[in-house]
């Protein structure tokens, strides 16, 4: 580019481009290199991204499927692009050896094209063996990953969930683990890894104001972490239930509550599921009685408890069971769906939803139960200007 435009008009045409060209351009001269590597660059470029895929009908945006193959036993990545070939459009994505080699792998979450994933390994102390869990965030479009150790816990009585997000306004990732302890006192505890420090740090300050159950998937829109959750301690008309949603704060580390309406507060918190359509929050609400019903309520505006009832699904008659995994940008469910006539198979299949036919496409992808996960993708420089980065010496994609 001329030396003639001035370099901030450069920054603005170069912060536009794709991630490929912008790896590329790195080696154009000293001054492209030190811009594009650098932490407030890579955060507008990103965000510049993510806004571009929001707004825009011509370039569509990606999601990464996961799910274990029925017959050989192993675990796939499959990316769809959401667009009007999305039934026969897609491509198997090959993960790096130092990953795909790590035992017990599932995919927490996905944030401005970076991945975490979580595993299990065994290790032996005092000669016994011990099951220890760690997680890895990886970046694929630069092919960057970061070893997360996590803390071992020595109270028995807790249970754990975990949230991933990338800040918008740092672009530095975060996993956030919220645990709720039932001995010696009821109460939580939270923590916080971010990949700036590389260390975890307990939040003293800001926590939850009750005891929340917090459930998992989680889902991430703009600088929020959300989880489903209920609080065990309150009781409505003598019910237990009171469910909400929990959010978390990447900028300021706060956590929050989001109530919703009555007949969402008061379902039964393990049929309730958090989701989103394009950057809008979605609650699923299974039936109680008829496993093969599903309700979609997005939340209107930002505004708390102004939930609107889009529509229902009701499974076909071909299966029996429904479980809706995420969303296409024009708003139709992608659904793991249970065969009726097989009670032993231990196989689902994926379909898409049409709300206004009615009707089910057959992705023609079979996974084994409860192994299906769809996180959305996009390419991003998050975590190139890490020097302390595991770099994948083997070229690995699509």
């Amino acid at each position: 580019m001329s030396d003639e435009i001035p370099f901030h008009i450069q920054e603005n045409i170069i912060k536009r481009l794709p991630v490929v060209s912008l790896l590329q351009f790195r080696s154009v001269s000293k001054a492209w290199k030190s811009l594009i590597d650098c932490s407030k660059f890579i955060a507008a470029h990103s965000v510049t991204q993510a806004e571009h895929l929001l707004l825009s009908y011509e370039e569509p945006p990606q999601m990464l499927l996961s799910y274990e193959d029925p017959v050989k036993i192993e675990n796939k990545y499959v990316l769809l692009l959401d667009n009007d070939s999305f039934l026969q459009q897609r491509f198997d994505y090959t993960l790096p050896l130092s990953i795909k080699l790590l035992k017990e792998l599932c995919i927490v979450g996905s944030s401005l094209g970076v991945l975490c994933f979580q595993f299990y390994y065994e290790e032996e102390e005092d000669f016994c063996t011990n099951l220890k869990r760690e997680m890895v965030l990886w970046n694929p479009s630069i092919r960057k990953s970061i070893d997360v150790p996590v803390p071992k816990k020595f109270n028995p009585y807790h249970e754990s969930n975990l949230g991933f997000g990338v800040c918008p306004v740092t672009c530095d990732p975060k996993i956030v683990e919220i645990t709720l302890f039932h001995k010696p006192s009821y109460h939580c505890e939270a923590k916080v890894y971010t990949v700036s420090s590389r260390k975890w740090r307990n939040l003293t300050s800001n926590l939850p104001s009750k005891p929340f159950r917090v459930f998992w998937p989680h889902v991430v829109v703009d600088r929020f972490i959300y989880w489903c959750a209920f609080d065990p301690m309150t009781t409505d008309n003598g019910l237990l239930n009171h469910n909400l949603i929990m959010s978390f704060d990447m900028t300021i580390e706060n956590f929050g509550v989001v109530d919703l309406p009555d007949s969402l507060r008061r379902h039964p918190p393990l049929q309730l599921c958090i989701s989103k359509v394009r950057e809008s929050l979605v609650m699923l609400e299974y039936d109680s009685y008829v496993k093969g019903a599903c309700g979609v309520w997005v939340m209107e505006n930002g505004v708390e408890k102004s939930f609107t009832k889009l529509f229902t699904v009701d499974a076909p008659y071909w299966s029996r069971t429904i479980k809706t995994l995420g969303f296409r940008k024009s708003g139709e469910p992608i659904m793991e769906v249970e065969y009726r006539y097989d009670d032993t198979s231990e196989q689902r299949e994926l379909v898409v939803y049409e709300p206004n036919s009615g009707r089910f496409n057959d992705l023609e992808i079979y996974g084994t139960t409860e192994t299906f996960a769809v996180n959305s993708y996009m390419e991003t420089l998050v975590m190139l200007d890490r020097s302390d980065c595991n770099i994948e010496a083997e070229v690995d994609g699509f």
